[in-house]
């Protein structure tokens, strides 16, 4: 009769330590359902132009370190702020270990980004910045080095006089800070007038649309600072299109393999500044060593502005890049 209790209770405790154990391995509430690490990625919806060569680099990247390390990935494209933000929430849902975010709008985004700080999650950000501290780690460009540098190349270009366009992108850390650049070189040379500064969305089309407002409303213009290479193209096509040649040149920024050939023809894009898409497959890396618990050796990371012109553009021109 001892012995049968004593088998019975040992058995219960068998029972117990089971259940216990199958517990720890991912049943409970809240846990994982395995032990793999994986990233959230967050970016703006593009097929082509710097997004969309910056979605292939990430992809790429991705896909490379699940190869490599067994991280795994999901990557999300928005449209609008809104749909980005109902996307971090399905990463933060899917208790995903650090998230890569590019921002569409800096201001609409920054809440998005305190909701991850609040989850626990690290955070990545690509290009543009939040108004907030919840980054982790942020990688960009030296947005306004390039408006500085623009700035200090049109007052090089125009002597210091003359009457200029700026066509700006959406409302963003990007857009501030290189119309802030540009402004100060303005100011300081004192002979320039910026006669109009609209938004082109970093869009081709609507740069296009919008330099032709311009144009029409403006009869002398003697240059145009655009703060994308794809703006800067479809500014070429609408003074092309309209056949002014009071314009000396056109700057852009990005470093586009089109404003390149427009270069190398002697065309009116005379000059762009670096900003490579490639900066995300820097911030993928980034946020798979901190998955793997590693300490971020620096905060901020900035890609220098470095100036292309005629000069010097066969140093960066690459025939097989998607941007």
């Amino acid at each position: 009769m001892v012995l049968r209790k004593l088998l019975v209770a040992g058995m219960s405790l068998v029972t117990v330590f089971g259940l216990v154990a199958c517990n720890d391995k991912g049943s409970s509430v809240g846990g994982k359902e395995d032990d793999k690490l994986k990233i959230g990625i967050s970016l703006p919806s593009a097929t082509h132009g710097w997004m969309g060569a910056l979605i292939d680099s990430a992809e790429k990247q991705a896909k490379e370190l699940k190869e490599s390390d067994g991280i795994e990935y999901v990557m999300t494209n928005a449209t609008d702020p809104n749909k980005q933000a109902n996307d971090v929430d399905d990463l933060i849902a899917q208790d995903v270990d650090v998230i890569v975010m590019l921002p569409i709008e800096s201001a609409a985004l920054t809440p998005v980004g305190q909701k991850i700080k609040d989850a626990g999650i690290p955070l990545v950000i690509v290009d543009r910045e939040l108004e907030n501290d919840a980054a982790t780690v942020v990688v960009k460009g030296d947005n306004e080095g390039i408006g500085v540098n623009a700035g200090k190349y049109f007052v090089e270009k125009l002597n210091g006089k003359g009457k200029v366009v700026e066509i700006t992108g959406p409302p963003s850390s990007v857009t501030e800070q290189r119309g802030s650049g540009f402004k100060e070189a303005m100011e300081a040379a004192g002979g320039i007038d910026v006669i109009a500064s609209q938004s082109g969305d970093f869009s081709t089309e609507k740069s296009l649309e919008v330099m032709q407002n311009i144009l029409q409303a403006h009869p002398h213009i003697d240059a145009v600072f655009t703060q994308d290479d794809g703006m800067a193209l479809g500014v070429l096509q609408a003074i092309k299109e309209a056949g002014r040649k009071d314009i000396k040149f056109i700057t852009g920024a990005g470093g586009g393999k089109a404003v390149f050939d427009n270069m190398k023809e002697d065309g009116l894009i005379t000059a762009t500044f670096l900003y490579s898409p490639t900066m995300v497959a820097d911030a993928v890396k980034i946020a798979a060593d901190i998955a793997q618990g590693n300490e971020p050796e620096e905060n901020m990371i900035v890609k220098e502005a470095t100036q292309v012109t005629k000069d010097n553009v066969e140093e960066y021109y690459n025939p097989d890049s998607k941007f």
